[in-house]
């Protein structure tokens, strides 16, 4: 019942927020006849002038960027596409919604606003005015982490509803199955060798990190999919949670030694106590960097192996066609390592940041151990 009320609150949302959903990429019909001739002379024009070659940075970039459409795929050189809520608060205006299909893919204006022709990575919505605005747009990457967060409430609600009727002794049945292993090797390998003890106090967030990294990443592979992984602004959130839960969690030996090493010379900790301040904020650094470069580099490794059947199309159709066999086994080769690096890249975060957890929560030993000793005897 939860997930279906999630599902008809999303349908609801772009239903009031999103109409046309779908477009096809031409003008209404209700337009003026003379407008539309001009229109699409110009649009025309504008087409001859890119069919001077295959641009395959444009393609690239159009996948692993951030947009306010949904792009599919091409029919007769139009793009079919989802049109996303556009949310903008104007200083001035207030909160204005509508529909992106307004910008006919960046080519035209409405309602003095309209796309930054200079935009790449991410899609970016000014005003004609000049005003400084707040976009709060349904994008792309955020619609497909809705899609994860459903999928994943849908999943283990189901999940948790079994474990809830039969009880944790009855064999596990359909995704139990699946999921118990997973779990189970998060618990064992992941959280219990760095936290010991107080493993279960984080095993709520170190099993929805994993998962949600999981999910999306397994979403960024499919045809059309979007690259929310790929994308350093939702790494940077990831790592700054981990980063939060690591300095809230930290006790007092974690500061002691932070800010006060024990055993080192007076002049030595005047270097080593900057240089730990440094390492404490290079921690989530290192967390964001390396999600986002694993999987923003596969993704761009695949198009430009794609790619390059139309590169050698458009020298040749005989080069094109004999390359595609050699592009498609190199891209089947490089998916199949992909999924495998959609696992790995969730566990590696999950695991940095039990680490990291762990060195704040360790208790005192070694130094203070044998300090308590002595004093005991």
């Amino acid at each position: 019942m939860r997930s279906g009320r999630l599902f008809s609150l999303l349908a609801l949302t772009f239903a009031l927020s999103s109409a046309p959903v779908f477009s096809y990429a031409q003008h209404e019909e209700n337009h003026e006849a003379a407008p539309v001739a001009v229109a699409e002379a110009a649009h025309e024009g504008h087409h001859e002038e890119k069919k001077e070659g295959f641009n395959a940075s444009e393609v690239i970039f159009g996948h692993i960027g951030d947009s306010h459409y949904w792009h599919f795929f091409d029919v007769n050189e139009h793009p079919v596409s989802l049109s996303l809520p556009v949310i903008i608060y104007h200083p001035e205006k207030g909160l204005e919604v509508f529909s992106s299909s307004k910008f006919h893919h960046g080519h035209e204006s409405y309602n003095g606003y309209k796309i930054d022709p200079n935009s790449k990575m991410k899609e970016k919505i000014i005003s004609e005015d000049g005003a400084k605005i707040i976009d709060l747009s349904i994008t792309k990457n955020v619609l497909s982490m809705i899609i994860s967060v459903v999928l994943l409430l849908t999943i283990m609600l189901n999940v948790a509803k079994k474990y809830k009727k039969n009880g944790a002794m009855v064999a596990p049945s359909g995704f139990q199955n699946a999921l118990e292993p997973v779990i189970t090797f998060v618990r064992d390998e992941v959280a219990k060798p760095n936290l010991g003890n107080k493993y279960m106090r984080f095993m709520p967030l170190l099993l929805t990190v994993f998962f949600f990294i999981w999910i999306n990443n397994l979403l960024g592979l499919l045809p059309g999919g979007a690259n929310f992984t790929g994308n350093i602004a939702v790494t940077a959130c990831l790592a700054i949670v981990s980063f939060l839960v690591m300095i809230f969690s930290g006790n007092k030996h974690f500061w002691g030694h932070l800010f006060n090493p024990p055993g080192v010379p007076l002049g030595v900790k005047f270097l080593l106590v900057p240089i730990e301040i440094i390492s404490l904020f290079i921690k989530p650094i290192a967390l964001m960097i390396r999600l986002f470069a694993n999987i923003l580099a596969g993704h761009i490794v695949i198009l430009s192996v794609i790619s390059m059947i139309f590169i050698f199309a458009g020298l040749s159709k005989v080069a094109g066609w004999g390359f595609a066999p050699v592009s498609m086994a190199f891209t089947i080769f490089m998916f199949f390592l992909e999924l495998l690096v959609a696992a790995i890249q969730a566990f590696i975060f999950t695991n940095l940041t039990a680490v990291f957890i762990g060195q704040a929560v360790e208790e005192g030993h070694g130094h203070d151990e044998h300090h308590a000793e002595a004093a005991h005897h």
